[in-house]
C-alpha cells in the first residue's frame, strides 16, 4: 500500500483488451504511485484507488495515468493498493525472462530481440532460424542452476551520461525518455536497462519451465516458457487432466496415448463402415423411387445422418434430367445441408430461392446446387415452391 495524492482527475473511455464497446471513466494522475504502467514487453498492473478499482494504468510521457469509473476529487489524499498476486507473477516472468535472455545469449549465442509476458505463457524472440531440443534442455538445466544458487537481482540508477551505460544490455531508450536511466543487474550474470518489476533474488523464481519453441517471424525463434507459480499452476491443470483421462480410458497415465491410439483406430473403421452404410442406404432409397410407377418428376427426402456424397448418391442413381431432387440432411431444430439436383435449368431458377428460404448460402453447377441451410424447418416451404414451379411447368406444357 502506499499514501499519496490525487493531481488531476478527468472523464475519458477505455476501450476493453478483449475488444467490445469503450468502458466510460476517468483518467487519474497521482503525485507518485506504486502501480507499474504497461511498456517493456510487461503489462500493467491492477489494484485499488481507495475503495475504487484502476482497471488499466498507462504511460504518458513521465505520469503514469490511471483508469477508474468513479471520479475522485484533486487534492484528495488516497491509499494506493497494488494486486499482489497480478504484481508477484509478473516480477516472476519479467525476471525470468532476463535470466534466460543472459544465458541464451552466452551458452549459444542467441540474443533476444523482443519478448511477450502474456496471459497464460510467455515468449521470448531469439535471433535464431531454428533451435534443437537438446539446447532448449541445456538451457534449462543452467537456469535452474542459477536459480538454486540464490544470485542477487538489485537495481540501480544512472546519469543519462555516466559512461556505464555504455557496459549494459539494451534494445534502446524510448524517444522521450529523460532523467536518469534505470538497470536491474542479475549479480554476475547480466546487467540490463529495465523499467519493470523484478524479484530481488533469483531463488524468488522458483523454477523455470522451457515448454518448446514456435517459428518466429524474419527468420527468428520464439522460446515458450513459464516461471515460478504459473509452473506449479500447470502442473496442477495436467494433473487433473490426467485424472480425468484416466477415469475415462481406465487406465493409468502410461498408457494413455496408446489409447487414444486404439480409440482413433476404433473411430476411423466406424466412420469407414458408417460410409459405406449411407452409401448402401442413398442406393436403396434411389432404387425404391425409381421402382415405384409414374409421375416421378419431383423427389424429396430428408434425413438426420447423412453427409453431400450421401445426397449425391441418391442424385446419381435417380437421374436429373427428369427428376427435381431436395435432399436435406441435418437436425431439423438445427442448421444442416441441402442440396438441389434436377434440369439445369430448374435448378439455376430455383438454388438461389431455396437457399433463402432455408436461411442458408449455396453454389451451383449445371444440374446441382448445394450448401448450408440455418432454417431447416422451413423444408415444407421449400418443397411447396418445388411443386408450385413443376405444376406451371406441366400447365405450360
Amino acid at each position: 500500500q502506499f499514501a499519496t495524492r490525487v493531481v488531476s482527475c478527468r472523464a475519458a473511455e477505455l476501450r476493453p483488451e478483449g475488444g467490445g464497446e469503450p468502458v466510460r471513466g476517468f483518467q487519474v494522475v497521482l503525485e507518485d504511485t506504486i502501480l507499474f504502467p504497461e511498456g517493456g514487453g510487461q503489462p500493467d498492473d491492477r489494484g485499488l484507488i481507495g475503495d475504487v478499482p484502476v482497471l488499466r494504468v498507462t504511460r504518458r510521457g513521465p505520469e503514469a495515468v490511471h483508469f477508474v469509473q468513479a471520479p475522485l476529487e484533486p487534492g484528495a489524499e488516497v491509499l494506493l493498493s497494488v494486486d499482489w498476486e497480478r504484481r508477484f507473477d509478473h516480477m516472476q516472468q519479467h525476471s525470468g525472462q532476463h535470466l534466460i535472455t543472459a544465458i541464451a545469449e552466452q551458452m549459444l549465442g542467441f540474443k533476444t530481440t523482443s519478448w511477450e509476458l502474456g496471459h497464460q505463457r510467455s515468449f521470448i524472440e531469439l535471433d535464431t532460424s531454428s533451435m534443437t531440443a537438446e539446447q532448449v534442455k541445456a538451457l534449462e538445466r543452467r537456469v535452474n542452476e542459477k536459480i538454486r544458487d540464490r544470485v542477487p537481482v538489485t537495481v540501480r540508477e544512472l546519469a543519462g551520461d555516466d559512461p556505464e551505460i555504455e557496459r549494459v544490455r539494451s534494445r534502446g531508450l524510448p524517444e522521450d525518455h529523460v532523467g536518469p536511466v534505470r538497470v536491474v543487474d542479475i549479480e554476475g550474470i547480466d546487467s540490463n536497462m529495465c523499467c519493470g518489476t523484478h524479484v530481488s533474488n533469483l531463488s524468488e523464481l522458483q523454477v523455470i519451465k522451457l515448454l518448446g519453441t514456435e517459428k518466429g517471424k524474419k527468420n527468428k525463434t520464439n522460446l515458450i516458457f513459464l516461471v515460478g507459480n504459473r509452473v506449479l499452476k500447470s502442473i496442477e491443470q495436467s494433473h487433473n487432466t490426467e485424472k480425468a483421462l484416466s477415469s475415462l480410458l481406465k487406465n493409468g497415465p502410461g498408457e494413455h496415448v496408446e489409447a487414444v491410439r486404439r480409440l482413433q483406430s476404433s473411430v476411423k473403421l466406424l466412420q469407414k463402415n458408417n460410409l459405406n452404410l449411407l452409401r448402401d442406404i442413398a442406393v436403396l432409397i434411389a432404387q425404391d423411387f425409381k421402382s415405384k410407377p409414374a409421375p416421378r418428376q419431383l423427389f424429396v427426402l430428408h434425413r438426420k445422418e447423412g453427409d453431400s456424397e450421401f445426397m449425391n448418391i441418391i442424385a446419381n442413381e435417380i437421374g436429373t434430367e427428369e427428376t427435381l431432387l431436395f435432399l436435406t440432411v441435418g437436425d431439423e431444430k438445427e442448421a444442416g445441408i441441402f442440396l438441389l439436383a434436377g434440369p439445369v435449368e430448374a435448378v439455376q431458377n430455383l438454388g438461389p430461392r431455396v437457399a433463402e428460404l432455408l436461411g442458408g448460402k449455396g453454389a451451383g453447377k449445371r444440374d446441382r446446387f448445394q450448401g448450408k441451410a440455418a432454417k431447416m424447418s422451413r423444408r415444407g416451404e421449400v418443397q411447396a415452391l418445388l411443386q408450385e414451379f413443376i405444376s406451371h411447368q406441366n400447365t405450360e406444357v
